[in-house]
């Protein structure tokens, strides 16, 4: 399974996600502007979007025991993350 990047800083976490995938998963529509996006990729806040990221890919995987931690790699960031500078979430 590949990993994805778990982006932290000392206030808070975003899941990076290809935005092609949460189109995949029937999200794309149900993630918060709390999270932020780039050209590809969406990343999404820790407590609430990348819950429900994680749900969809439980029940795609049907894998209903799979943890947060089986398929991330946290990427902790000193000071405030690169990730606070992309754009608000909208889906397209």
């Amino acid at each position: 399974m590949d990993k994805f990047k778990f982006y932290n800083d000392p206030g808070h976490g975003w899941l990076r996600v290809p935005k092609k995938l949460l189109k995949e998963l029937s999200i794309a529509d149900k993630i918060t502007g709390y999270s932020y996006m780039s050209r590809t990729y969406a990343y999404l806040e820790e407590d609430c979007d990348a819950t429900t990221f994680h749900e969809a890919m439980k029940k795609k995987l049907n894998m209903p025991d799979l943890k947060f931690d089986d398929y991330t790699v946290d990427c902790y960031e000193d000071g405030d993350s690169h990730v606070r500078l992309y754009p608000a979430y909208e889906p397209e």
